[in-house]
Parts: structure tokens; sequence; C-alpha cells
């Protein structure tokens, strides 16, 4: 098992899949398509990010570095999160960006979300965990790899 921990940002604990981006996620092109057709599930359709596209990230922990893309980005992440097929986890080895941010955090808030996002997990973390890994994420921000 090997450890990281990171800042908490919208708390909670979690085990489960891991999705793994080593670039950053453009929440529009990922997310949107699976929003527009009213879909059971998110299948990632950002045909520009080769670790993601035509995986499905609902109920995963989407492991990245950052988000990416436009200022709907935080929209995007609230839509997702109140139809209730958004990652369970974001998992950023980075600074989450205020974007994505403001998106978990009004999920939280208005739609009663318990999407988990942790930053700072490190560049480490990103070279460590493998798309299918199983992860355990912990209240005080630990991310474990099982």
């Amino acid at each position: 098992m090997k450890s990281f921990r990171g800042r908490v940002l919208a708390g909670g604990k979690w085990k489960g899949e891991a999705v793994v981006s080593h670039q950053g996620v453009n929440t529009l092109a990922t997310f949107q398509k699976s929003a527009l057709k009213n879909a059971k599930e998110v299948i990632a359709s950002d045909q520009n990010n080769a670790d993601l596209f035509g995986k499905c990230l609902t109920g995963k922990a989407l492991c990245l570095p950052v988000t990416i893309g436009s200022t709907t980005g935080g929209l995007v992440i609230q839509t997702v999160c109140a139809m209730h097929i958004a990652p369970a986890c974001f998992l950023f080895s980075e600074h989450i960006d205020s974007l994505a941010a403001s998106g978990i955090v009004l999920a939280r808030v208005w739609e009663g979300s318990s999407v988990i996002a942790v930053d700072q997990l490190g560049e480490e973390f990103l070279k460590t965990v493998k798309t299918g890994d199983t992860l355990e994420v912990l209240e005080d921000g630990t991310v474990n790899i099982l």
C-alpha cells in the first residue's frame, strides 16, 4: 500500500476504482455529451485526452493534475453532480483551480452532493496511481493506493 496526503476541499470517506489522467482535464469536453444526453453515466468524451476518452467516470476517483478549459467548467461539474453521474472523487496532484472548486462546492451546497475533492497530492501521486487501481480516501485527505 502506498499513501499520499493532500488538502481536503470537500471531505468524505470512500473506496473504489481510480481513473487517471496525466494531463489537464477539460471538464466541458469530458462531461458535456453525457450531460446533454441525460445519460445514466459519464463516458469521457474528450478526444484530446487519450487517458480518459471512452472511459466511464461515474462513481470513480478521477485522478488528475488540474482541470482546464472554459469558464463553464464549474457549472459542468455541478451539473453532473446534480444528475448523480459525477465521479465520486476529484483527486488533484496540483492545486485545484477556482472553476473546479466552485463547481464542487456548489454541488455540495446546492445539490447535496457527496463528491469528494482533495488537492495537492503531489506529482508522485500521478506517477504512482494507475487506472483500475483501488483507492481508499480518508476524511483527513489521505489517499491510499491498495
